[in-house]
């Protein structure tokens, strides 16, 4: 999948620039994106400030770490139980 051009920051400065009373056609225009965009972006970002957004993709990044960390463990787990069934 491609990569924006825009961050996720500079994304939130243009809808904040369109929420000031500046029309929409015009923002479109001067920032080079397609309505299309803006009105995805809005519907994703809509309301959202940068340091949210931050906090948003820390605890995204943490939620990933620990899921890894669980399957891990998960698969110590049965491995000990494979192993101590045969044991027994």
């Amino acid at each position: 999948m491609r990569r924006s051009k825009f961050s996720e920051s500079q994304s939130v400065a243009i809808l904040k620039e369109a929420e000031s009373g500046l029309a929409i056609p015009e923002v479109v225009r001067k920032h080079g994106i397609s309505k299309a965009t803006f009105f995805a972006w809005r519907a994703k970002y809509g309301g959202a400030t940068v340091a949210e957004l931050k906090r948003l993709k820390e605890f995204e990044q943490e939620n990933s770490r620990l899921k890894r960390m669980y399957a891990d463990l998960a698969m110590e787990n049965a491995a000990i139980k494979e192993v101590l069934s045969r044991k027994l």
